[in-house]
């Protein structure tokens, strides 16, 4: 039998550069014998979109022979082990060599967990020596799954052999006790192997090595507990070194590390300065204290019409003269006092500053219930989050019933037993209450969407007190390719049919467009009355999708943001994520966090919240609940950041603020760690004088200087003037 493209790149690699393919799927195919004659021959390493195949939610079949030569192992140093690279999988896959099951990334639909896509993760299998046919014809076969075209492999098909790394596993576990922050750093190894393990913390704001140990590995492993202080920004560098060959190979790792100053046991205002509220519509809006509790609130030069919880903040009522009101927020407990000016807008415009608060899709996707959203709603609360602005609690898609009332208004499923009831509870806790629909006959979900429906839907949105529609497109997608307009116009038709039902609620609804920036919705979203709009699409937590979305598709929008009006990146990623059942820690370092929300602060983004709050832990809120930052994010100036620096790795944003001075990121996008003088890039920002004021907004302190040292994928975020 004839080898199909089995091709020796070098003498210690051999890459597979075509296949066999067939759509379909059966475990018989993982054979050695199977008759794959008939199937269709493929590239390896493009997407099956790429070669004329569409199989979207189904499996597929790669097969790949040739003949590994023996020659491979001569010159390796490692000689019972070889390395299988089967690059990236759209979405799942899983691997067989000669009949032998080798390995898998993700999870299948029929899997105990579900189906779990995993095309970012590279797939490197660990095969035994032993089990290569060594100078005869091996069988390399590869079960896909597909969630959604593109589906198959991407990149590079290969047998190697393996490394020290290969063989050497290094694992990284934080955990404390006791108010220790300890990083128990583990080896496994295969083979015989044995060495040593040595670890060294770095001070990532100086460079300087502040602790170091090292322990003896065995054919067992070993385990080192380290600690380490989490109120530094420090990388650990872990080194196993291999007695027998000397060779050495290293990881990195960054724990968690809390930047932001603890807050005053005083009360201390951390939000917005100004609110937007049409008039006559419901005032629901929690006045933004933190500090010790219990707290009374008053506000001064109240509007006739609204009134506040003295317990618990909370204002509630109506407005039916416009005009501009100007307050005074009051919040007493028993460390202090503090006053605040507060902008209170009775017109027509909301959304003056960006959404803050919670989405449940990028936790819980399609296994979204009332429980869970109360749970954490309930954990805004006390965790203190709604203390900082974070008010917004969205109800992704999965509500809807199967089928409509008989008079055509929508029904929720019995995962969501009283929408109404849950809307009266979040605002009595002085929260908003945000929904989702689609202009199309289904959802991304498969879920009912609104088309043909939108008055009654947004008739019933105000029965059930909604202050948040997000409206994705989804569905609407077979109307769009059915009417053949492929105009602006036809973009907009749908979203301008829904808003004109909106307005006519008396309510405040904030009008969120979902549909991937498609047709620049940023120059015309504006004009369906949209409050924000999508840019991109679906963000997942890693640094690829991260670094796509925010610092490729976000440059040159910021001409399109202002009050009332804002580019929508996408929702957080940060915390504990999985869009589904199934949560993890987001696969974002903290470094990667830190750039992440200090971009969208710059960018006037809609602060969304991905995770679940209920599982937040002390790092993560401290992430979301930095005044300072977050103040960048609400600034009433409005103004979205642009990018001025693009440059060896270094991307330098910058947004002017409402009083006078300039938020600037500093970020470092490359793979190596970079030092910057702030300085020496004055003029990129138009800037000629030397600067009188420079602040790290995370560290909430005044610096002295303009130098920086900034890790991979890190950030200093400054306020200058």
């Amino acid at each position: 039998m004839m080898a199909v493209g089995l091709l020796t790149v070098q003498a210690q690699e051999i890459t597979f550069s075509e296949a066999r393919f067939q759509k379909g799927d059966n475990a018989a195919w993982k054979g050695v014998t199977v008759d794959d004659s008939q199937w269709q021959q493929v590239p390896v390493g493009k997407l099956w979109t790429e070669f004329g195949v569409s199989n979207p939610k189904n499996f597929a079949w790669y097969r790949m022979k040739g003949v590994i030569p023996s020659s491979l192992l001569t010159q390796a140093k490692y000689k019972d082990y070889v390395l299988v690279n089967v690059g990236k999988v759209d979405d799942c896959d899983e691997t067989f060599l000669n009949g032998k099951f080798i390995g898998k990334t993700g999870s299948m639909p029929a899997d105990k967990d579900g189906y779990k896509m995993a095309y970012d993760e590279p797939r490197r299998y660990l095969v035994s020596a032993k089990d290569i046919r060594w100078d005869k014809e091996n069988v390399l076969a590869v079960r896909v799954y597909n969630g959604n075209d593109p589906g198959g492999i991407e990149g590079q098909v290969s047998v190697r052999p393996v490394t020290l790394a290969d063989m050497t596993a290094i694992t990284f576990k934080e955990s404390s006790a006791d108010g220790q922050s300890v990083c128990t750093v583990g080896v496994t190894t295969k083979g015989n192997t044995k060495g040593t393990l040595s670890i060294e913390a770095v001070d990532l704001d100086n460079g300087t090595v502040v602790s170091s140990l090292s322990q003896p590995v065995g054919k067992k492993g070993a385990q080192l507990a380290f600690p380490y202080d989490m109120h530094k920004q420090v990388r650990l560098k872990a080194v196993f070194t291999d007695t027998k060959t000397g060779e050495q190979t290293m990881k990195c790792y960054s724990p968690k590390y809390i930047l932001t100053p603890a807050a005053p046991l005083t009360p201390r205002y951390n939000g917005p300065l100004v609110y937007g509220v049409r008039t006559g519509s419901p005032v629901i809006l929690r006045m933004a204290f933190s500090g010790e509790k219990p707290m009374t609130y008053s506000i001064k030069n109240m509007p006739e019409g609204l009134k506040v919880d003295s317990k618990t903040g909370v204002i509630s009522g109506n407005v039916n003269k416009a005009g501009n009101y100007n307050l005074t927020f009051v919040a007493e407990n028993g460390k202090g006092k503090t006053e605040q000016a507060f902008t209170l807008k009775v017109g027509e415009k909301i959304a003056l500053t960006p959404p803050m608060g919670w989405n449940s899709w990028n936790c819980w996707g399609l296994s979204v219930s009332q429980e869970k959203v109360i749970s954490s709603a309930q954990a805004i609360l006390d965790k203190g989050l709604a203390d900082y602005g974070y008010s917004y609690i969205n109800v992704d898609d999965a509500w809807e019933a199967a089928e409509r009332n008989a008079d055509g208004t929508i029904a929720t499923n019995k995962k969501f037993p009283d929408m109404k009831g849950l809307g009266d509870w979040l605002h009595a806790n002085g929260l908003k209450f945000g929904i989702y629909s689609s202009p199309g006959d289904r959802t991304c979900g498969g879920y009912l969407g609104s088309i043909d429906h939108e008055e009654q839907d947004a008739k019933t949105y105000n029965d059930w007190g909604v202050d948040y529609l997000k409206y994705d497109w989804c569905g609407y997608g077979r109307e769009y390719d059915r009417l053949g307009d492929h105009s602006v116009a036809a973009f907009a038709r749908p979203y301008m049919k829904m808003q004109q039902y909106l307005r006519q609620q008396p309510r405040d609804i904030f009008y969120s467009l979902c549909q991937y920036g498609m047709a620049e919705v940023w120059k015309w979203g504006h004009a369906v009355d949209a409050n924000s709009w999508r840019t991109t699409g679906d963000i997942t937590d890693t640094w690829e999708s991260l670094y796509d979305i925010g610092f490729l598709r976000q440059v040159g929008l910021e001409p399109y943001a202002a009050p009332g009006h804002w580019n929508d990146p996408d929702m957080l990623i940060v915390g504990k994520v999985g869009w589904s059942n199934n949560l993890r820690d987001t696969r974002l370092t903290p470094d990667e966090q830190y750039t992440h929300i200090s971009l969208w602060a710059l960018l006037a983004s809609n602060m969304l919240i991905g995770c679940d709050v209920a599982q937040m832990d002390e790092f993560t809120v401290a992430l979301l609940c930095n005044n300072e930052v977050n103040a960048v994010n609400q600034d009433i100036l409005g103004q979205q950041a642009k990018q001025y620096v693009n440059t060896n790795g270094l991307q330098i944003w910058a947004r002017p603020l409402a009083d006078g001075t300039y938020a600037v990121g500093l970020f470092n996008v490359s793979d190596d760690d970079i030092t910057v003088n702030l300085a020496s890039y004055r003029k990129n920002l138009g800037i000629d004088k030397p600067f009188t004021l420079v602040r790290d907004l995370w560290r909430q302190k005044d610096l002295s200087t303009t130098e920086f040292l900034i890790p991979t994928h890190g950030v200093r975020l400054l306020k200058v003037k």
